[in-house]
């Protein structure tokens, strides 16, 4: 059974939340201190994590920065707060998705479960034709170890969260080849027209600058139009058609 941590100050909202969670066949707590997430997040080991972005003490971007120091599973943010720049700083400090207030149950159900398949189910990178666990996929000297979620470049090695590591999949089984957005869209979320745009524009920005810091500034090339694809030794970011 799938573990859902929930993370909300609204004792109604976080109520509703948990008994939904319950409903869909998922165990679920919600956290009952606020001044500090972790003791209770360590001793769940939940499967993912329900994070509000307004709480006491500390917001969500703080949390969400605390637990990927440890942990790659997946947070989906949860806000009353409904401007592009939430939604792209949620992302940035490590969320996964985002769902507005008011929830539409629905859809987070949906999203939850499209999650849930991706990181550990069906669709999961240890499933079907993708790689093995304790495999890696070696593109140009660039490696991508599975099982660590851990790109490597000449000994340098960068740690990945779960997203950047679907997209770095996607973009080395498909070297050299353009790759649309919707498609890289598909390959992180089961329902692309769910998401916005701008989250996939994000995620692909934390998978360059983690390129970036291994030494490959050039790496994923912007083609105009179309969408992205991985050139190891691009020396140019943006390609016009």
């Amino acid at each position: 059974m799938y573990r859902i941590f929930i993370v909300e100050d609204d004792r109604k909202i976080s109520a509703v939340l948990k008994r939904n969670m319950e409903k869909y066949g998922f165990d679920a707590l919600c956290v009952t201190e606020f001044r500090d997430i972790m003791p209770e997040l360590t001793d769940y080991e939940p499967h993912l994590i329900l994070l509000d972005i307004n709480l006491p003490y500390f917001d969500g971007y703080y949390w969400c920065r605390q637990i990927r120091k440890s942990s790659n599973m997946p947070i989906i943010f949860i806000s009353a707060r409904e401007g592009e720049m939430d939604q792209v700083m949620a992302i940035e400090n490590g969320g996964d998705d985002y769902i507005t207030k008011p929830i539409h149950l629905d859809l987070l159900i949906a999203k939850v479960k499209g999650m849930l398949r991706r990181v550990y189910g069906d669709y999961s990178s240890s499933a079907g034709l993708a790689p093995s666990p304790d495999s890696e996929l070696n593109i140009q000297g660039l490696r991508l170890n599975v099982s660590r979620n851990e790109l490597i470049w000449q000994n340098r090695k960068a740690q990945l969260s779960k997203n950047e590591q679907l997209l770095a999949e996607c973009f080395m089984q498909q070297y050299g080849k353009t790759i649309a957005r919707d498609q890289l869209l598909g390959t992180l979320w089961d329902n692309a027209q769910f998401v916005d745009d701008n989250t996939l524009t994000v995620n692909v920005a934390r998978l360059r600058k983690k390129l970036e810091e291994l030494g490959l500034p050039n790496a994923i090339a912007t083609v105009r139009g179309m969408g992205y694809k991985l050139i190891i030794d691009a020396n140019e970011g943006e390609i016009s058609q």
